[in-house]
């Protein structure tokens, strides 16, 4: 059974955010309009949710630490005394009172309930939040000072000098033999006879979503959340089988994803699965009747298949509630394991690197690598020489 539900209202445009006031004063008040409309489509909501969380914190930070809204642009020495507030030396910290973020600034932070962590943030949030406030002056028609040479080398001094350990998304990763296991399972549950009660029904409808979700987001090179929770059937193209004619087919799909965090919408871009990934999206696809909109419906505990998409968070849900049902514990997994899996496991079946970047859609071999290093080193003979 499906229900249809309205569609979602479009979310509501920040003026304070994308700011075109200081364009040109020719412009109507229906061209800056339209203009906001194509910044918001062009920068992505995941990004614009991030930049608007940085926002956020930077003008509660902003009115702790000096009494007043940010300055656009803001002056050097502010940029400079968010650097000293927020990558400090926790031993010094202990020595001298008055080092790092001063008391009643973080106090103000915590009662505003945008302060996280009582110590020294990690040196990738710094950066993307000065990273996000330097793009909201471009935004708003003003030069910040963040090249200045003063401010590059004081962030990178401070950020050589942190001795907080960068986080782990995800403690262990979704490997290939892993990921297996999942759908080994979820095939299980997924032959539940259609015709059972409502609950049974429930069962296997989400084991089909899940198995598809899972299968998807690993075998098309570990997709994020976003990328998976927002999937449009328009999105699904069904190819031709692969080796037709010549033994057994392959069943083959195409996704086109459009704009992801490193693509834009102009390069077209796509993946593929073939295999058992495709035969799980084919399933789902066909058992929930789906023709249009979302690809991964909501479904309640009896069965009810709902209009409305999963949301990125019920991913992650998805995926620790089905790791916990064959034995792992779900802290230790994460839906960001997922891609970290899929490259360590593509790589260790030899598969060059390009290749593993078609379809991960990296644009740097660096980037792509970190992934694979820390497992690699670990495994490797120079860890145990003892």
């Amino acid at each position: 059974m499906r229900i249809d539900r309205p569609p979602s209202p479009a979310p509501k445009q920040d003026a304070n955010l994308l700011d075109l006031t200081g364009a040109d004063a020719a412009l109507t008040a229906a061209d800056r309009d339209t203009l906001s409309h194509l910044l918001h489509r062009g920068i992505g909501e995941n990004t614009l949710r991030a930049i608007r969380s940085d926002l956020g914190y930077l003008e509660a930070w902003s009115r702790a630490a000096t009494g007043h809204p940010l300055d656009w642009p803001p002056r050097p020495d502010a940029v400079l005394r968010f650097i000293a507030h927020h990558l400090w030396d926790p031993d010094e910290k202990a020595r001298d009172p008055g080092h790092g973020m001063p008391d009643p600034v973080r106090e103000a932070l915590g009662a505003a309930d945008v302060l996280r962590s009582s110590g020294p943030h990690a040196p990738a949030t710094v950066h993307r939040r000065m990273a996000s406030w330097r793009r909201l002056c471009r935004l708003k028609s003003v030069e910040g000072p963040f090249l200045e040479p003063e401010i590059q080398s004081t962030l990178r001094a401070a950020v050589k000098a942190s001795t907080r350990e960068r986080g782990r998304h995800s403690k262990r990763v979704v490997d290939t033999e892993l990921a297996t296991r999942l759908l080994d399972h979820l095939d299980r549950l997924a032959r539940t006879h259609p015709g059972g009660d409502r609950e049974t029904s429930g069962i296997r409808l989400r084991a089909l979503r899940d198995r598809a979700l899972i299968a998807t987001m690993f075998a098309s090179g570990g997709r994020r959340r976003s990328e998976i929770s927002n999937l449009m059937c328009g999105q699904v193209l069904r190819l031709e089988d692969l080796g037709a004619g010549e033994g057994v087919p392959i069943t083959s799909v195409g996704l086109k994803l459009g704009r992801t965090k490193t693509t834009d919408m102009g390069d077209d871009a796509r993946v593929f699965l073939s295999g058992r990934a495709a035969e799980a999206l084919l399933a789902w696809i066909e058992a929930a009747d789906i023709s249009a909109g979302p690809v991964f419906l909501r479904i309640d505990r009896w069965g009810t298949v709902f209009e409305t998409g999963i949301a990125p968070g019920a991913v992650n849900a998805v995926l620790k509630a089905r790791v916990g049902e064959i034995g792992e514990d779900p802290r230790d997994f994460s839906a960001h394991g997922v891609r970290a899996g899929y490259i360590t496991s593509a790589l260790k079946e030899g598969i060059p690197a390009p290749e593993v970047m078609e379809q991960t859609l990296h644009r740097s071999m660096d980037t792509l690598m970190g992934y694979f290093k820390n497992e690699k080193q670990r495994e490797g003979r120079a860890a145990r020489l003892l």
